[in-house]
């Protein structure tokens, strides 16, 4: 019966981080609802990336009021490093007409420090971004309990 228990508790764990994310992404896309409080995104990013077992690259498109158009989990890698193929946040971006954007990324280490390649590979999605005149206001670490790394408070951006 200990299993079993445990295994209800776990399902219910889930079932109430699953809630937390509807009710976080339901505020962040609130008519008129601008992503104005890095605190609800350190939440929401926290929710939907610290539990991952391998690296997840996210993205927010943002409209040009900074309200939230669309969050999606782009790149998938190990549990150490992902791919990330800056053309196709580029294409994606187009597809929602978005104006600006909001990286993340997990580190299933435990390490909540950004990486050489993580400031690297910031610029380098930036510089693609601003061909297409989209701007890019933040990138997230998130790494287990810690607090969300924000590079736009690092001054990495």
């Amino acid at each position: 019966m200990g299993a079993a228990a445990s295994a209800v508790r776990a399902r219910r764990g889930d079932d109430l981080i699953r809630q937390a994310l509807e009710i976080l992404e339901r505020r962040l896309r609130r008519p008129g609802e601008a992503l104005g409080s890095p605190g609800t995104v350190r939440d929401y990013l926290k929710l939907r990336l610290a539990e991952m077992e391998r690296e997840a690259f996210l993205v927010l498109f943002l409209d040009g009021q900074h309200r939230l158009l669309e969050c999606a989990v782009l790149f998938y890698g190990s549990i150490s490093q992902t791919t990330v193929h800056p053309r196709e946040i580029v294409k994606l971006a187009l597809a929602h007409n978005a104006a600006g954007v909001i990286l993340a990324h997990n580190h299933p280490s435990g390490v909540v420090e950004q990486s050489p390649c993580d400031e690297m590979l910031t610029q380098e999605i930036k510089r693609a971004l601003a061909l297409v005149d989209v701007r890019v206001h933040d990138h997230f670490i998130v790494a287990g309990a810690a607090e969300p790394l924000s590079f736009a408070e690092k001054g990495l951006l």
